[in-house]
């Protein structure tokens, strides 16, 4: 991970053309949005992984009262809970966000319609996990879901006819 400052003086680049090819800080100043995580940094154990995450390359807009409440109690307490019977290094999270109709900083950062977790593990019993949930970016509510609803959930959303998210091994149920 480099910073803005970095790549300026390293590769003699300039603000311009950084804002050609992603997000910058300024886009998000007064837009009424929080810089959402999508990995967040309370998945990370060392100072260097937490940093990395809060490159504006993982983050999204994201509603102020669901990225400070109850995204944030998912992400710190539900992922927890879950995750405690997985083995360690044995638990694989994907998150993403689904494009909106919407945007800041005069179009040039999309506005997702919904943030979504999916998550499969090896338990310490040697047999597979999984768990998933999915939020409307307009509101308070994490819904906590199987990992084949997300799926389906996300097919509609993505207009796709199928979303396979990890192995099929994986449960759905």
């Amino acid at each position: 991970m480099q910073t803005v400052e970095t790549l300026k003086h390293k590769y003699n680049i300039t603000n311009d053309q950084i804002r050609q090819s992603q997000a910058v800080s300024t886009d998000y100043e007064k837009s009424g949005w929080d810089r959402g995580h999508l990995n967040p940094n309370s998945h990370h154990k060392t100072k260097e992984s937490r940093n990395a995450t809060y490159t504006l390359t993982n983050i999204v807009p994201m509603n102020e009262k669901l990225n400070r409440g109850n995204w944030k109690k998912y992400e710190l307490q539900t992922m927890r809970q879950k995750a405690k019977n997985c083995q360690t290094g044995k638990t694989y999270v994907i998150v993403g966000a689904v494009p909106g109709n919407s945007s800041i900083a005069n179009g040039r950062v999309n506005i997702p319609s919904h943030i979504w977790s999916g998550v499969c593990c090896k338990t310490k019993n040697n047999t597979l996990s999984a768990w998933a949930a999915i939020a409307d970016n307009n509101q308070n509510r994490v819904l906590k879901i199987t990992l084949g609803h997300l799926e389906k959930r996300l097919a509609q959303l993505y207009g796709m006819r199928k979303v396979s998210l990890f192995d099929e091994d994986c449960p759905r149920k």
